[in-house]
């Protein structure tokens, strides 16, 4: 039996429990630095198998960090569990923890029994669909001396880490004075003309963007009334791109042409980033062609046609820090198309076979980092790679 066959035989022992656990999550969805019961889950599951939990870790009450072993050479796992609104589990973080938590215990009880050395390190990190709170941990150093990190993230097929966009979030609010809308209007300054003109900037500035990079918005506040020319009015735009350059590039424009929204209209604004900027995600390549080899032993095999569309996430930061990959596991069951953040994804996340995929990815992980543990010479690869 090959080493990823014998790490889904310890994940399948526990399998039970992990989807249970999975499942609780999926059905009680807890948005950004609320979700108490995911996180509670977490740490009671780990407690329960001998291993010591931090709780509240650098300073979130929904974060938590669990290592087995001491020294180097050393491996992370990131764990993910926080809901969309209105969606609920619609990215599938439910099974993110559940096969953060399986890769965690299956490689921990794979080198107790073969007396491998070295450390793992899970790390619970909420908050990655608004609150970016890996920026804040990877900065705090948690991650020094660890040679490689990873996570699984669901998706309707089995894909591999084809990197992510740097993001910026800006909430602006734009400040004018009401009046009557017929009976006195050339006495009020329509803030909502400010959000419009912003919205036809933003427009007219796609066409001389590149294709990897992305801008879009929503608005937030828009009046009380028609009959009051509105004296506030609000939007909340996301700013991304492939490279940190465009990335700086596009926060400048982006703030000029609020400016100038404002300079049309009279009104005043102000812009709050909404939290830390995250970074572009950078795959390892070596660690790519791991989890496809040992994914596709377990009968799921990569699909390695790309299409253009990118999200965001905060484990771009963490692939910035250290060799790291954020590859996908396929839960759609007759593998068709189904969209991310989409009540059909939130669907899958709780279905049986995404469990058992989920079980799946848990051994590609923890195969993943068998291999950065054991092999001395794949480990200076990825260092010399991720310092080019």
């Amino acid at each position: 039996m090959s080493e990823v066959q014998q790490l889904l035989q310890i994940v399948e022992t526990y399998g039970a429990e992990l989807d249970a656990l999975s499942m609780e999550v999926w059905k009680n969805p807890e948005l950004a630095f609320k979700e108490v019961a995911a996180c509670q889950l977490q740490c009671e599951f780990l407690k329960k198998h001998g291993f010591e939990v931090t709780e509240n870790y650098c300073g979130f009450e929904t974060a938590y960090r669990c290592e087995y072993g001491s020294g180097t050479p050393a491996f992370a796992i990131t764990s993910e569990y926080d809901a969309l609104p209105g969606i609920g589990h619609g990215c599938g973080h439910n099974l993110i923890c559940g096969a953060a938590l399986g890769a965690f215990i299956a490689l921990t009880d794979y080198m107790k029994r073969n007396n491998i050395p070295g450390k793992v390190v899970l790390i619970g990190t909420p908050a990655e669909e608004s609150g970016s709170s890996k920026v804040k941990i990877v900065d705090s150093g948690a991650l020094d001396g660890v040679d490689a990190a990873m996570m699984v993230h669901p998706s309707w097929r089995t894909t591999l880490d084809t990197g992510c966009l740097s993001i910026k979030r800006f909430d602006v609010v734009f400040k004018g004075k009401a009046s009557h809308a017929s009976g006195s209007p050339h006495l009020g300054i329509n803030a909502l003309d400010a959000v419009q003109l912003l919205f036809a900037g933003i427009n007219a500035w796609r066409q001389q963007l590149p294709e990897s990079s992305r801008i879009h918005g929503i608005v937030t506040e828009g009046g009380l009334k028609p009959n009051i020319t509105p004296d506030r009015a609000g939007c909340c735009f996301y700013v991304r791109s492939a490279t940190q350059e465009w990335q700086d590039k596009m926060n400048d424009r982006f703030l000029d042409i609020v400016k100038g929204a404002a300079l049309m209209t009279g009104a005043e604004y102000e812009v709050k980033p909404f939290n830390a900027g995250t970074k572009a995600r950078k795959p390892a390549a070596l660690m790519n062609q791991v989890w496809m080899e040992k994914i596709g032993e377990l009968g799921s095999p990569v699909d390695l046609s790309f299409g253009a569309g990118r999200g965001s996430s905060d484990f771009g930061n963490v692939s910035q820090a250290v060799p790291a990959i954020h590859p996908y596991i396929g839960i759609s069951e007759n593998h068709t198309e189904i969209a991310g953040h989409s009540a059909a994804m939130c669907e899958a996340s709780g279905k049986p076979y995404a469990f058992s995929q989920m079980h799946k990815a848990s051994a590609a992980m923890a195969a993943v980092g068998l291999k950065v543990l054991t092999d001395a010479g794949y480990r200076e690869q990825l260092k010399a790679d991720f310092s080019k």
